[in-house]
């Protein structure tokens, strides 16, 4: 599982920096240098790009995992470098960029889109499978979740709209309820389809969402 992201338009982020004359870069090591959006060819090539465009780059450095703790040390590790910039410029998911904001008296702005949490089906290929809406309802559908597959989020059979098997709003995905009929059919389970999903309760996705764990 990793986090899905992609990079904002170069004028996007010039925005974001307008009022720094000096900036610093953080890649991340894990997720983004796996999708090739903050890794360190990433970071070398917006360091020239903001340089190009009249920015100095006080510095640079990419993370092992942006979004864990250890991004306090490396804060600490190259305080110097990062003292002397206006603002830092974060090349990581939204979980990255927020981590470095809790540890650093500066502004701090994103370089990417964080788009999902996905599933790696291939070197390239990510799928979103869960949207954490707080109420799993994967057992009563074979283990298929109609909150993220459907796009239209339906818990009580298919709108109708599907072609070949495919979804009327996104024609290049599967319909969800049509893998749900199959995967129920094969456990010999489609009596099940007659039973009547109650609404979800949408309150467990109030955010943001908290959770305090009692120790043992």
């Amino acid at each position: 599982m990793i986090t899905i992201t992609e990079q904002k338009p170069l004028e996007e982020v010039r925005q974001y920096l307008d009022r720094c004359k000096g900036v610093y870069i953080i890649g991340c090591g894990t997720c983004t240098t796996m999708q090739h959006t903050g890794g360190k060819s990433e970071v070398l090539e917006m360091k020239d790009k903001l340089e190009a465009a009249g920015k100095k780059v006080t510095g640079w450095m990419v993370i092992p995992t942006a979004c864990d703790e250890l991004t306090r040390e490396a804060l600490a590790e190259n305080a110097k470098d990062i003292e002397a910039a206006d603002c830092i410029l974060v090349m990581a998911c939204a979980f990255g960029v927020q981590t470095v904001n809790f540890h650093i008296d500066k502004s701090v702005y994103p370089a990417l889109n964080t788009l999902f949490v996905g599933k790696e089906k291939g070197p390239t290929d990510f799928t979103e499978i869960c949207i954490q809406c707080g109420e799993c309802v994967i057992g009563q559908y074979a283990g298929i979740c109609p909150m993220t597959w459907c796009a239209k989020e339906l818990l009580n059979g298919p709108c109708g709209g599907s072609k070949n098997g495919k979804c009327e709003q996104k024609p290049e995905h599967d319909c969800a309820w049509i893998l749900i009929y199959e995967r129920l059919k094969k456990l010999g389970r489609l009596d099940e389809l007659k039973e009547f999903a109650p609404p979800k309760d949408y309150s467990k996705m109030k955010r943001p969402r908290t959770l305090k764990v009692s120790p043992l």
